[in-house]
């Protein structure tokens, strides 16, 4: 019996069909992109101090009545205090002059009662000038980002399920129409609670709709060409929107109109419904082979292809309805393999994101102008996502994700021997470090989609992405555990990327192998296998049955 890409071979692999797919999914990414580092510019701190009220005040006293503070060797105006204003003004009427007649140091010091003043040099606004996320409400910054994080980690969670039940083209759609609807809604926050209410309704379809467009180019397309889309074009299409965003940021320097800037352009993607088809291999796993069979006549029209009379065979539809898995989370922990599978790709793939954003936040500072800061991160991933294809067109997929994990994490160490005065080789390790993460990131999207059946694929992928977004949400926290010790970030993860990329070893090896349909074609791959063990004793192991959980 064919298989689903022996069936449609006759479609070729670049015609028309396939050339729409691949590009109008592309488009659907770059709004990923755009949302992903926004709060980079929404949470950035422009210099500021308190707001000093008009009033009959020397110009001596208007120039001294902030305090002065020193922060990292640098005196700075302070951001959080002020001398009594009542105090200042009763010297200033009598004709004091500060630092001669008065020591100020001797005044008694006051909070920002009356707000605070911010540089526009930068931003004109953000939500920090917004809502005033400073001082005694500074925690409120990193908050926003973590919020955002979550909501993104709970998106991933139910719309790999949703999509599993209910079809990759509606929760594509869906999710895409939440992270639109949802940053158009942000402009219009009239407090910071409900500006954290809606970023977390934005977070559960930021980043869900990457994964369902993902599973949807990779079952829609074969050969190649889906190495192809799975990697480098869903990746660069991120990049893109990643480096549109300090573009439009740059010109648009208040906070809501760069949200609308970031909103309004999606409802270019309203038309996609009726030209984007759904997944055939999804359709023929419940059963609907008329709906598939409809979806590949298309296909062969648009590529100006002869369909057979009939494509998928009556043996196929038999076992196609005979195999019908339910798509259940609890189904990737039910068969020891699978259970194995799972859990390796979560640390994993938790590994790379941690390693990936953490480097991200930390080279944004590689620039004091914050546009240019996010554009260069946004550049450097470029080569990594080409490095990603070549990876999956010629390499093992277990050598290439390990391989990606050491090169990642060896820099790391290696930096913490660099003196101080070499900082441009410590940028230079950390960049590597940053490519190598990147790179193993963009081959983990493909290789989860590779390594499950068509069932499972997408609850696959959202749990994996689920379980890797933990990553993002802990990555502030990690990097404040550089104000103890500098060095103790880098170290985590390069441990935590040496351990991950051993542990990798033992996953299913999917290079030049078709995507499963069912749960007998996954166990039918190359299986894990552990250096330890001899010959022998595993091949006795591996014909051991599987023990439900």
């Amino acid at each position: 019996m064919k298989n689903y890409e022996e069936t449609v071979d006759f479609l070729d692999h670049w015609g028309c069909f396939q050339k729409t797919v691949f590009f109008l999914l592309c488009a659907s990414i770059i709004p990923n992109g755009f949302g992903a580092f926004n709060l980079v510019f929404l949470t950035d701190v422009p210099d500021h101090h308190c707001f000093v009220p008009e009033t009959n005040l020397s110009e001596d006293w208007k120039k001294n009545i902030i305090p002065i503070t020193v922060l990292n060797g640098k005196q700075e105006l302070s951001e959080c205090s002020r001398y009594r204003l009542d105090v200042v003004q009763n010297l200033s009427a009598q004709g004091f002059i500060p630092g001669k007649d008065i020591n100020l140091t001797d005044l008694e010091q006051e909070g920002c009662v009356d707000g605070w003043s911010y540089s526009k040099d930068v931003y004109l606004s953000n939500l920090v000038t917004e809502f005033d996320l400073v001082c005694s409400d500074q925690w409120k910054q990193p908050f926003t980002s973590t919020v955002f994080f979550v909501g993104v980690l709970s998106g991933s969670f139910f719309a790999g399920q949703l999509s599993d039940r209910y079809g990759r083209k509606p929760i594509l759609f869906a999710t895409l129409a939440a992270q639109t609807i949802f940053t158009f809604a942000q402009v219009f926050s009239g407090s910071w609670i409900i500006f954290m209410v809606l970023l977390f309704l934005n977070g559960l379809g930021q980043m869900s709709n990457f994964v369902a467009a993902l599973v949807l180019g990779a079952e829609l397309l074969t050969g190649n060409i889906r190495v192809l889309y799975s990697s480098m074009g869903t990746c660069v299409s991120f990049a893109i929107g990643y480096m549109l965003l300090p573009v439009a940021a740059y010109f648009l320097r208040d906070w809501q109109s760069l949200l609308m800037a970031l909103s309004i352009p999606c409802l270019v993607y309203i038309p996609l419904w009726w030209i984007l088809p759904e997944s055939p291999r999804w359709l023929l796993s419940q059963g609907r082979v008329k709906e598939a069979e409809a979806i590949i006549r298309k296909a062969a029209e648009w590529n100006k292809v002869q369909a057979p009379r009939v494509i998928f065979e009556n043996d196929c539809v038999e076992e196609k309805k005979v195999n019908q898995e339910p798509n259940s989370i609890l189904d990737l922990l039910r068969n020891s393999r699978i259970r194995m599978t799972t859990l390796i790709l979560c640390f994993v793939f938790f590994t790379m994101i941690t390693g990936y954003y953490s480097l991200s936040f930390s080279t944004a500072q590689l620039h004091a102008n914050p546009y240019i800061s996010c554009f260069i991160s946004a550049v450097v991933e470029i080569p990594a996502y080409i490095s990603s294809w070549l990876a999956l067109r010629y390499l093992p997929r277990r050598l290439s994700v390990s391989g990606s994990l050491i090169l990642g994490s060896v820099p790391l160490f290696i930096i913490q021997m660099v003196p101080q005065d070499l900082s441009g080789l410590s940028l230079a390790l950390e960049m590597v470090g940053k490519y190598a993460f990147t790179t193993g990131a963009s081959l983990m999207f493909a290789y989860t989609t590779e390594l499950y059946p068509t069932s499972l694929r997408n609850t696959a992928a959202g749990t994996t992405f689920t379980a890797s977004r933990t990553g993002s949400c802990v990555t502030p926290f990690l990097l404040s555990l550089g104000s103890y010790l500098q060095c103790l970030p880098y170290i985590i993860i390069g441990v935590l990327g040496v351990a991950s990329a051993f542990v990798a070893l033992l996953l299913p090896e999917s290079f030049r192998q078709p995507l499963p349909e069912s749960i007998h074609q996954m166990h039918e791959t190359k299986r894990m296998t552990c250096p330890c063990i001899n010959r022998t004793k595993r091949t006795a192991l591996m014909d051991l049955p599987d023990s439900p959980l």
